[in-house]
């Protein structure tokens, strides 16, 4: 993932700057698009089909620390800035075609919610009724703070 988004952008230099509280959620939603969003929202999400988000809570079951692979507590102590998803992601099995999957976001609600982070797919998967579950091997969907 390249992007960050205007909201959490907002967000971290309110934190991080000013010191105002940010509430880290308590799900983070895996979501395909057909359009690119932009920092600022818009894109064409994946609807209908049996399609839904994937809810990929943060934990460190679920995400790597920056070192690489890893479910330990132990904080990030990588030099890349880079974590990656530490279990397969799926979705569910489509029911019809849900079109070329160019790019992938994260939210921060199972529907609707804040857009957090954005991101072009190396490679776009078109998906039709008879796919096989659309999907994110175990490191594939790596999300880099540079």
């Amino acid at each position: 993932m390249a992007a960050m988004s205007d909201y959490l952008e907002n967000k971290w230099v309110d934190h991080l700057l000013r010191g105002i509280p940010y509430t880290a959620p308590v799900g983070l939603f895996v979501a395909a698009m057909t359009a690119a969003p932009s920092d600022a929202g818009g894109g064409t999400e994946v609807s209908g089909n049996n399609y839904s988000r994937v809810n990929l809570a943060p934990s460190t079951t679920n995400w790597s620390s920056t070192g690489g692979p890893t479910t330990t507590t132990n904080p990030s102590a990588g030099t890349t800035g880079t974590s990656s998803n530490n279990v397969q992601i799926t979705f569910p099995t489509p029911s019809g075609a849900w079109g070329t999957i160019t790019h992938v976001a994260i939210y921060d609600a199972s529907t609707s919610g804040n857009l957090l982070l954005l991101g072009a797919l190396s490679v776009s998967q078109t998906v039709t009724g008879s796919s096989t579950p659309f999907s994110f091997p175990i490191s594939a969907l790596a999300i880099q703070f540079a």
